[in-house]
């Protein structure tokens, strides 16, 4: 696990960006996993900006995202179908048949899930996996728990996951409650794993994921067992360690 300090938020964002761009470089063919939510923005306008230099191409990048929220139309702007595109897929070129989200508007959970799975077998499996921290160390939408999800699964959110997201929405009411999210099981299979983290009030969280002990109440302590982890933080997020 290697842990990188930025100053700030940019700067996070800037080391991200070039960290993915290296892999695309060096693998024009590279799986990418994708995070969604405010810590990864920054993230993405970087990486537009080195596409629209022409520094990498999305042409050949095929794309998973970590999770959708469960019954909640793709053109609705919550959405993650909806973020991606306007953060990131909607200014590069990726191919639409390349880019990979959970269908929140599933008829059947259970197979929905179970293809999610299979489709990223069929791909070779995820090269870089981009991940967030959710306050109470959750990854994906993997929340504290009494063991570690496997596998894609539906997910009740937590209150504080569902509290922390409504500054995204109308009103906490508006906050959907369950989401489909790749398991624990599925994350740790990436190649390689960058976790992003602004802020003090993610200092907690990340303390816990690097110094505390590998339990599913701290999801992301997980991380500690996997072979080729990067953290890159903020010096707010930092502020523990």
């Amino acid at each position: 696990m290697r842990i990188i300090v930025a100053n700030d938020y940019d700067e996070m964002s800037r080391k991200a960006a070039h960290l993915i761009a290296s892999q695309m470089i060096l693998n024009p063919e590279s799986v990418l996993g994708l995070a969604t939510g405010s810590t990864p923005i920054g993230t993405y306008k970087e990486l537009i900006k080195l596409y629209k230099d022409g520094v990498i191409d999305f042409s050949k990048i095929k794309s998973f995202n970590l999770d959708e929220y469960f019954e909640l139309p793709k053109d609705n702007p919550q959405s993650y179908d909806y973020f991606m595109k306007a953060n990131l897929f909607n200014h590069v070129n990726i191919g639409e048949e390349d880019i990979n989200i959970p269908n929140g508007m599933c008829e059947n959970i259970e197979r929905e899930c179970n293809d999610y799975e299979k489709k990223i077998i069929e791909a070779g499996g995820i090269d870089l996996q981009l991940l967030g921290i959710g306050r109470n160390s959750h990854i994906g939408f993997n929340e504290p728990g009494e063991h570690f999800e496997t596998n894609t699964h539906l997910v009740q959110l937590d209150e504080d996951t569902i509290e922390a997201n409504s500054r995204f929405f109308d009103s906490v009411d508006d906050v959907p409650t369950k989401a489909i999210s790749m398991g624990i099981g599925s994350i740790m299979k990436a190649k390689k794993i960058l976790l992003l983290a602004s802020g003090a009030g993610k200092a907690d969280a990340i303390y816990d994921t690097v110094n505390g002990p590998i339990t599913p109440k701290v999801p992301a302590s997980i991380l500690q067992l996997h072979p080729d982890v990067v953290i890159i933080v903020d010096k707010e997020a930092a502020s523990r360690l």
